[in-house]
């Protein structure tokens, strides 16, 4: 039977305090990581039910087709999340359902799996870190927190105007995501041979880490969901 006082605390490891006490040693509890993953999504202006597999318009075949595999990588994640090829891209037209589907399988990680998932939103993101760049401190906080994340949501990637700081930027998350075989989860306007061309580097490890689950929407308004008839 549970005390009345239990049900006080919504983690009843760490009472709240996302600290365990672990011999003569503080370590933090895991509700931490699942706690600032929530707020980030929520300062983002996202709501738990703006985003869902069942609100997803199913409106032509490419649509039909994105949300299987994006259902398919959420059954199997558990099975794949330790591997190199465990991650998913939704790629090309815009207005395709690249973001909904994102963040609907990020929230139902977050949510029904427990798995901390950061919210990385592009523009906003990489505009901090590049005008942050030079406070060392601060910069490598706060891309660490993109590079060990158990799993991470880059929205409209490479959206407008790149340049090579946004470059290099890019290359420290997903290269060491890639070393440390840690998931993604991207949307991008950019098709595979658009950021191949872009930076190999770059692409050719999106590539390899997602192959398994890659959706490349064909640019063609007919796969834009607000321009439907």
């Amino acid at each position: 039977m549970k005390s009345k006082s239990s049900d006080l605390y919504k983690c009843h490891k760490c009472k709240d305090t996302y600290w365990i006490v672990d011999g003569n040693n503080f370590k933090r509890c895991e509700c931490f990581e699942l706690d600032e993953a929530e707020r980030m999504f929520s300062k983002s202006g996202i709501k738990d039910d703006s985003y869902t597999f069942s609100n997803f318009q199913e409106w032509n075949d490419s649509s039909k087709a994105m949300k299987k595999v994006a259902m398919d990588y959420f059954k199997n994640f558990m099975q794949i999340k330790d591997k190199r090829e465990n991650s998913i891209a939704f790629l090309g037209q815009v207005g395709g359902g690249k973001t909904h589907l994102t963040v609907a399988l990020g929230l139902n990680l977050l949510k029904i799996k427990r798995i901390s998932v950061v919210y990385l939103n592009y523009r906003e993101v990489i505009t901090e870190l590049k005008q942050n760049i030079l406070d060392e401190e601060f910069y490598k906080k706060q891309i660490s927190k993109y590079q060990n994340s158990k799993v991470l949501l880059i929205d409209d990637m490479l959206k407008g105007k790149v340049t090579d700081a946004d470059k290099n930027i890019m290359f420290e998350i997903i290269n060491y995501r890639y070393i440390n075989h840690l998931p993604l989860i991207i949307s991008s306007e950019y098709g595979l041979n658009d950021l191949l061309n872009y930076d190999e580097a770059i692409g050719s490890r999106i590539y390899e880490m997602c192959k398994d689950y890659l959706v490349e929407l064909d640019k063609n308004i007919k796969n834009n969901y607000r321009l439907r008839t």
